[in-house]
Formats: structure tokens, sequence, C-alpha cells
């Protein structure tokens, strides 16, 4: 990238972040890099729009995030969405004991956080520190991670009320990659609501399949 600019920091930006054109013919060994990558993340820009490549060691997911640009560009597309759980599908177990454990805190509201460890292939649950808890509000405390750990899950639960993102759970999602759930009504007969987004990019992204196995609440 040093020569798209002479600043030192700003090419350690474009180093960091890259943004590539895809050939219309052929292969481009950056673009393969970027999409093999164990962690990191840039932009693809092809005739039909661009393209996020956002690698963690648990996610793969390509992601328009334009639409095809109006100008004539000489370059091939940039293919198809994915947005895959390199860590596998969560144990559906683990989801039983988050609803059982929000069940608990009723009225209040509640929260935990699925944690994956990249060397064991394990999942395990973590039950934060709860500096407050009410039946309309919560603050709670991010787990400290050991090295190869990761958050997957970011759960938190609305008690009787419904499932919605707040402008705190935004501000609080704004700059991490996660998936966050909120499950609400939890003691309703008729079963638990839940709201659910992929968190990527400054992106809140619809999830369209859930990351726990034999989930009933499956969108």
């Amino acid at each position: 990238m040093s020569n798209l600019t002479d600043d030192p920091t700003a090419a350690a930006i474009l180093e960091a972040v890259p943004c590539y054109p895809v050939p219309p013919i052929g292969n481009s060994p950056a673009i393969d890099a970027l999409r093999a990558a164990k962690a990191g993340h840039g932009f693809i820009i092809g005739q039909d729009g661009v393209m996020l490549i956002l690698r963690r060691p648990w996610l793969e997911l390509d992601v328009p995030v334009s639409s095809p640009i109006a100008a004539h560009l000489p370059y091939g597309s940039v293919g198809p969405s994915k947005a895959n759980l390199r860590c596998g599908r969560i144990p559906g177990g683990l989801l039983r004991r988050v609803l059982e454990h929000f069940e608990e805190a009723l009225p209040n509201e509640a929260a935990a956080f699925v944690i994956w460890d990249e060397a064991t292939g394990a999942f395990a649950l973590d039950f934060p520190t709860i500096d407050e808890a009410t039946p309309t509000r919560l603050v709670y405390r991010t787990p400290t991670l050991s090295a190869g750990s990761h958050v997957i899950c970011d759960i938190h639960s609305h008690g009787r009320s419904g499932a919605f993102f707040s402008s705190t759970d935004n501000a609080d999602d704004a700059h991490a990659t996660k998936i966050s759930m909120v499950f609400g009504r939890i003691d309703d007969p008729g079963g638990a609501v839940r709201a659910s987004r992929l968190c990527a990019g400054g992106m809140f992204l619809p999830v369209l399949w859930s990351p726990f196995s034999g989930d009933k609440y499956a969108e």
C-alpha cells in the first residue's frame, strides 16, 4: 500500500483494511489471502458493488455493503454472500441453560455469554458480573478472555417484556464482532420471543439461521 500514500499511519491503516478490485478473469492472490485469513477484514470492489470480507477464527463473512455501482467498472463479480461459523454450531444444551438462568432471574433482566476456545473447540457459558439488574435495566460486564478464547454470542433478557435492541445495545454492539441475542417474555406459556443479529464491520446484520443446534426458537 506504500504506493497509495506517503504517510506511515495511513499506510498501516490501508494495510490493515485493504480494498482490492476483482480481476475480470483469472485469480487474485490478494483476495484469496484475504478470504483465507484467520482474522482480519477488507473490501473488494466489482462490477456488482462492494463487498466486506471479514474473518475471525470462528466466523467467515462475505457481505455486500453497496448496491451495484452505476459507472462502468471493468472488473469481475464480487461473488455470493456467505456467513459460516468456523467454530460449528453451539450445542443446544447451552441455550437451554441460558433460558433457565433467565427464568431464575425474573422479574429482573439477566445476561450470558457463549465463549469458544479455538484450541480445544469447546464451548462454554459465562454468566457475567451484574452491576445493576431490574425488570427494565441491566448493566453487566464483558468477560475477560484468555488467549484463543472468543465471545460468539452476547445474550441478555428483557424479563417479561418483548425482545428488541435498545439504543444502549446499539452503542455497545457498534464496534463488536459477535452474535447478539435478546430474549423476552421469558415465562410466557407460549414460549419466549427472540431478536438476534450479527454485529460485524459496524453493521447489524439479520441472522436468518440459529447458531445453536436443535434450536426450537430458530427463525
